[in-house]
């Protein structure tokens, strides 16, 4: 299923996608796309309502499209997981993944402004599988426990700031937490219709130029193993989203690609999970 909030912000309506493309309420069911519902009974009571015809209908072409999943308790993320980006950013491959957070309040919709931070020169794209839990996730046994913990999956713009992140000390954190610095979206997809998700093409257009044309079998540590081990050191609830790594061809790693400015238009998609576009404004 293709899980969906529409409206404004902060005030988002919970919506299902079907099959043919019809968009239907699911206020009926559920307050909102949250941790309780996907770790409840809420996407299959979700599922049964859509088959039996019983949601109305949502005929609103127009409605913005929030993040399909209420804000998170935690976004955690991976960096350096694509062999390929490892290697433009002139390091090994992690011996084990590398882990930061992101405020959860970075989180925005995927055709939202994105805001270049006061005093940014380096504002960089990064097109990301990101992954939603729909069960607690600690001390997980092995990799294969992951996908009983996992409601679906999105597309997630982790936009970074390379100088906050990397020359001015510290933690990765204050590059990556600055507002609207994770789109997310269009659509909570649920793994029985994603597949595999090591068998994902990832793409990003920055104001028309492909620059990120990768695939989630790149990844140096796959989906499952990543939930896997996280689980170790945190405990990962129902709605906390993981970002799970970038693909090469971000502006750091490509001399010359310019970093994001006031007016560039971002794209990016992945197979499946649908397809954000920002325009970039100034904080």
């Amino acid at each position: 299923m293709r899980f969906l909030r529409v409206g404004p912000a902060r005030a988002e309506r919970p919506a299902v996608l079907a099959p043919d493309g019809a968009l239907f309420d699911l206020s009926p069911l559920t307050d909102d796309i949250d941790g309780a519902f996907l770790a409840g009974a809420g996407p299959d009571r979700a599922r049964d309502a859509l088959d039996a015809g019983r949601l109305e209908r949502l005929d609103a072409p127009d409605l913005r499209v929030g993040a399909p999943v209420a804000r998170p308790g935690q976004v955690v993320c991976i960096g350096l997981n694509y062999a390929a980006h490892a290697a433009e950013s002139g390091v090994e491959p992690p011996a084990e993944p590398v882990v930061f957070t992101k405020a959860p309040n970075t989180v925005v919709g995927p055709e939202d402004e994105v805001l270049i931070p006061r005093g940014s020169t380096k504002t960089d794209y990064e097109v990301e599988l990101a992954v939603v839990l729909g069960g607690t996730a600690r001390y997980l046994d092995s990799p294969a426990d992951a996908a009983g913990v996992i409601a679906g999956y999105a597309v997630s713009n982790d936009v970074s700031e390379r100088e906050f992140q990397l020359e001015r000390g510290g933690q990765w954190v204050k590059g990556k937490s600055c507002e609207t610095f994770n789109p997310l979206g269009p659509w909570l997809v649920t793994p029985d219709e994603v597949g595999d998700p090591q068998d994902l093409a990832l793409r990003l257009w920055v104001n028309g130029e492909l620059v990120q044309d990768g695939h989630t079998g790149d990844m140096v540590f796959g989906v499952h193993h990543l939930v896997w081990y996280l689980s170790q050191f945190t405990v990962l609830e129902p709605g906390d989203v993981v970002n799970t790594g970038t693909p090469a061809g971000v502006a750091l790693g490509r001399p010359g690609q310019p970093y994001l400015r006031q007016g560039d238009t971002v794209e990016l998609e992945i197979t499946g999970l649908g397809r954000q576009r920002q325009k970039m404004g100034q904080a």
